[in-house]
């Protein structure tokens, strides 16, 4: 499979997989859809460089980009003048634009966001002003009777209309962005996991001692392969935090894995939805909590709760890993967060195991929807970043470090919902970062 090639400058062998180069001026570490994009991006801008996608996995979108919701949110939610609300709004127009040049299938389904009870309703008026705020398009608010005339078998007092959500499949858009990487000259490496990261020493008659650090970081696979570059992007997720410190570079914030279950709505009973239903979210409690979301295959699903996961990339209800595990209940961020949210995290426990429990939120919103119309879903896990006090890191964080190898890499350390909507903005934001950084 491999041939030991001596390169020009004489000072190091490299094994080479065949129909690949072993050295790029850049590799990004995760074929998730901010790495597919990230990529994307930086080649259209510097198509005289060479570009290498490195995935763990057999194909990209493997994990948070091929698990998630599908929706093309608008921007709503997030902190004006965030650079999450910023790329949110510019991510979902970019979304939609793309999709029509690609001929990817979407539905612009729109959302209501949904007030039930009357002490919501301040709530979801703040909500809709941050909304015209962050400059999201068509936000209206309205009564029970046009929630009716929108989805006839909603129940609320009051709702945000918000026109300009949609919804597509989030990895044949990852797939779109792959696909353009690699006509643009791009190299995608799968099954290829990071373990290590270190500069490459040459020998050289001019020093004393015969060696001095090249500027190529090595990267470590456990199949023994290596590949050089000259700069990293990182945009690894579930693991992103572990990359951070296997480069030298901080930590901090860390990664905990929250997996959300779905309910799947019955396919007879799917006329009870046409768009997206979300609950008013309380500020008081970390996620959205339970909502209605149609899919681009017809189906509904339902929820989803948050739970600790066990293992960073484990979707069963049951998967366990002792070291992700232990790297979760170590970590002094996370017992603040539980402490903080402990009535809320029992009832999501409960709910995890209870369909039951699950359906009486659901039904807060359509009374119709019982436990015999729906089935267990699939699931997703989500990075949730956690700073050491416990909170939340609610908007995206890019940085790198110092040392040999720290100072040329960049960490694209949270990315969280709405990144796969963001993708393209996002893109956008980490070129111009790393162009700054690497005097690309």
């Amino acid at each position: 499979m491999y041939e030991i090639c001596e390169y020009a400058t004489g000072y190091v062998a490299f094994k080479v997989i065949p129909l690949f180069t072993s050295s790029f001026d850049v590799a990004v570490v995760g074929a998730g859809i901010v790495g597919l994009a990230a990529a994307r991006e930086l080649i259209q801008r510097h198509p005289s460089l060479a570009f290498a996608v490195l995935e763990k996995e057999q194909e990209p979108a493997h994990h948070q980009s091929g698990h998630n919701s599908g929706v093309i949110h608008s921007g709503i939610y997030y902190t004006p003048g965030s650079l999450k609300a910023k790329l949110c709004v510019q991510g979902a127009a970019l979304c939609y634009k793309y999709c029509d040049q690609k001929g990817i299938p979407y539905k612009q389904c729109g959302k209501l966001i949904v007030a039930v009870e009357q002490d919501e309703i301040p709530r979801l008026k703040a909500l809709y002003e941050r909304g015209l705020q962050n400059n999201v398009p068509g936000l209206k608010l309205i009564g029970a009777k046009e929630i009716k005339e929108k989805e006839p078998f909603c129940r609320g007092l009051m709702a945000l209309d918000s026109p300009y959500t949609g919804i597509v499949d989030y990895k044949q858009v990852a797939q779109s962005y792959a696909r353009d990487f690699q006509e643009a000259g791009g190299t995608i490496l799968t099954d290829f996991e990071v373990t290590n990261m270190e500069m490459a020493k040459e020998s050289s008659a001019e020093s004393e001692d015969g060696d001095k650090w090249n500027f190529n970081v090595v990267f470590c696979f456990p199949q023994g392969e290596e590949i050089s570059c000259g700069h990293i992007l990182t945009c690894a997720g579930l693991h992103s935090d572990r990359l951070s410190q296997i480069s030298g570079c901080s930590p901090e914030p860390r990664i905990v894995p929250f997996r959300g279950d779905y309910l799947v709505l019955k396919p007879e009973k799917s006329y009870l939805v046409k768009g997206n239903i979300y609950p008013v979210p309380n500020p008081r409690f970390p996620f959205l909590g339970f909502h209605f979301t149609p899919r681009m295959d017809g189906s509904i699903w339902l929820g989803p709760n948050a739970v600790l996961a066990f293992k960073r990339e484990g979707y069963k209800l049951l998967d366990f890993s002792p070291g992700d595990f232990l790297d979760a209940v170590t970590y002094s961020g996370l017992w603040k967060l539980v402490l903080r949210n402990v009535s809320y995290g029992l009832g999501e426990l409960y709910r995890a195991f209870s369909i039951s429990a699950q359906v009486r939120q659901l039904q807060k919103f359509i009374p119709e929807v019982t436990t015999s119309d729906v089935l267990r879903g699939p699931s997703g896990v989500r990075a949730q970043a956690l700073d050491t006090e416990g909170n939340l890191v609610d908007d995206f964080v890019f940085d790198g470090g110092s040392g040999a190898v720290g100072s040329r890499v960049l960490h694209v350390r949270n990315a969280p919902s709405p990144a796969a909507t963001s993708s393209l903005a996002i893109a956008a934001a980490i070129a111009d970062e790393a162009q700054r950084r690497f005097q690309l």
